[in-house]
């Protein structure tokens, strides 16, 4: 049966993800949108009311006044309120989907691990957009390949890259980089952003770097790969790597690889225009892979918890 969600922070990313559910999900039931501001001080508790969705004006209360309303909460604030709000979730026993950086539970990339996460953890981190496109791709390889070191470079509009971004641009690379490690397998991990101001406005797009041993079996790479690419693609209809998987041997890196080579991925996103517009493919991600984690916690059987008491999976 469908799962009951909340979202708090009406933010952009609020709003497209409400859109999303709206629009896409069979499986989640949006029941109300929370934030901290009166309705006509917040254009996203309107765009709720036009919709139909009950809304919240109390922040955190508002969760613990209308908890037995839902199962799943979709977290849009910020990093510290997150960190502030994650134990009154788990103390009202709803599951909480966190979009900011705070990492309060496990890096989680629905095409990768959910299955090893969802009904072990109440609390899940959607690590960065650059680790939503590009972390499934860095597993990809590893799971046919040991890749020695990983590396990325994201580059998005800087009309998508609002004040939060901007000043989280260390966090992004650090927490990007640890996601490449922990969640798709390589060794030792890099990652870098890149704010273009092009008019119009670029889509995001990524290149991914994995060293590899130079027995791997390239074929199977690009297999893996492309079976990776189908995967998100069910849940990020915009996603598409542009460039299928190829080798850099030392003539073409200029460096000396020893007993590795370099296999080189391209990719780009583009959003669906729910809310956002479609070259903001960086945070599209984000909600898509939000709602494709969400999805997946119904598949896995969660049902609404008593407050205070336990939950049923």
């Amino acid at each position: 049966m469908p799962l009951d969600a909340a979202i708090v922070g009406p933010g952009n990313i609020g709003t497209d993800l409400m859109y999303k559910i709206l629009d896409r999900s069979e499986t989640i039931t949006l029941q109300r949108m929370i934030g901290i501001f009166p309705v006509e001080e917040s254009d996203g508790l309107q765009a709720a009311v036009d919709e139909g969705i009950d809304v919240g004006t109390e922040g955190i209360d508002s969760v613990r006044e209308h908890a037995d309303e839902f199962d799943v909460v979709f977290e849009a604030t910020t990093a510290g309120v997150h960190a502030q709000q994650a134990p009154v979730y788990e103390d009202l026993g709803l599951f909480a989907i966190d979009l900011t950086p705070a990492a309060v539970g496990p890096y989680t990339v629905p095409a990768v691990n959910a299955e090893d996460v969802i009904g072990t953890e109440d609390n899940i981190n959607m690590v960065t957009c650059g680790g939503q496109a590009t972390i499934p791709l860095v597993h990809a390889v590893d799971r046919v390949a040991d890749v020695e070191y990983a590396e990325m470079i994201s580059t998005i509009s800087s009309e998508s890259a609002g004040p939060g971004t901007r000043q989280n641009i260390d966090e992004f690379t650090q927490t990007t980089a640890a996601g490449l490690e922990q969640v798709g397998g390589a060794d030792e991990a890099k990652a870098i952003i890149i704010l273009n101001p092009a008019e119009p406005p670029i889509l995001m797009r990524n290149t991914v770097y994995t060293t590899v041993p130079d027995t791997t079996d390239v074929d199977e790479v690009r297999d893996s790969v492309a079976e990776m690419e189908a995967e998100i693609q069910t849940y990020v209809p915009g996603y598409d790597v542009t460039l299928e998987p190829v080798v850099k041997d030392e003539s073409d890196v200029g460096f000396e690889l020893g007993d590795s080579i370099v296999i080189t991925t391209m990719l780009e996103v583009e959003g669906e225009g729910q809310h956002l517009p479609p070259y903001a493919g960086n945070l599209d991600i984000m909600t898509s892979a939000a709602l494709g984690a969400a999805e997946r916690v119904e598949a896995h059987g969660l049902t609404a918890t008593p407050v205070g008491g336990e939950r049923d999976d």
